[in-house]
């Protein structure tokens, strides 16, 4: 969800409008990429595609996750993958191009999204498989100790759904992660980063190592934004996640250690009963739509 540009900002070279199963669905058509789509649902910005190039990562919180796969495993080493949340299935067509062989299942609630997707954003051949489903049920139905790699970016609209913010998600998270395997969030939230916080006290509730990529005007409340929320039983690749963050053209800060904790501060690690929905974000926040007066 959301990227770093305004897409109203930019003329599309082509907009494709269709009804999906949770609203309505545009792509946009990337002016500066002959085969670029930016994929917007309900007017928030959700992905962005280059069927010429798999591996360009436009979006800022995407990029991150492309720093992750690119420390936990060489380039050509295949992945396990679990992906809960579709939209076009930017990252997953980024493993598959970079780390061939890869097992990766995407899964999206929405089937006439899917249907989308597949018919005007074709993945053909890069061998990911989508299903159609809620992403909690599904991950229950992960094989424990079966993924190198879970990422969740799962937005209802342009939030997050509470049942995948409490501290039981994370323990199916932690049941599927095999040996070393990293559990990486997209976290949107601005202001105070309430919600946020309650985010890395849940995943430092249930992990041993955590970790938090964002914009540094993003951390100091300056803006709505996307928090990289990562989380794993064993040490996480810190030093080579700062470098990569302070190299990419989005720069970002890595809190680790005593730094993350600092941030959850004294937030509680929601359960079920108590978890809440990531917070809407402000009109007019990459291509939201104002509410009418």
């Amino acid at each position: 969800m959301h990227g770093p540009t305004e897409p109203e900002e930019r003329v599309a070279r082509a907009v494709v409008h269709a009804e999906v199963d949770h609203g309505h669905a545009e792509l946009l058509g990337d002016p500066d990429r002959p085969q670029g789509w930016t994929l917007l649902l309900g007017g928030t910005a959700q992905s962005h595609v280059d069927l010429d190039d798999p591996t360009h990562l436009e979006f800022e919180y995407v990029r991150r996750f492309g720093h992750v796969v690119d420390l936990l495993a060489p380039r050509g080493s295949p992945l396990r993958v679990l992906h809960l949340g579709g939209g076009a299935w930017t990252l997953a067509r980024y493993v598959a191009t970079t780390r061939p062989r890869s097992v990766q299942q995407v899964v999206e609630l929405d089937a006439a999204l899917v249907d989308l997707v597949r018919s005007r954003l074709p993945a053909d051949g890069l061998g990911i498989d989508v299903i159609v489903g809620d992403a909690r049920a599904a991950l229950t139905r992960a094989t424990p100790g079966s993924v190198d790699l879970l990422v969740l970016d799962v937005f209802a609209g342009a939030r997050t759904p509470a049942h995948l913010t409490s501290t039981q998600f994370l323990d199916s998270v932690a049941a599927a992660l095999a040996p070393g395997g990293v559990y990486a969030a997209n976290v949107a939230d601005g202001g105070e980063l309430r919600f946020a916080r309650t985010q890395v006290a849940a995943a430092l509730s249930r992990f041993a190592d955590v970790a938090v990529l964002a914009a540094p005007d993003l951390l100091h409340g300056r803006r709505f934004g996307n928090l990289v929320l990562l989380g794993s039983a064993e040490e996480l690749p810190v030093d080579g996640l700062v470098r990569r963050a302070a190299s990419d053209p989005f720069p970002a800060r890595v809190l680790a250690g005593a730094d993350v904790r600092r941030f959850a501060g004294d937030a509680a690690a929601p359960s079920d009963r108590a978890a809440t929905p990531s917070p809407e974000p402000p009109p007019g926040f990459f291509g939201r739509p104002a509410d009418p007066a």
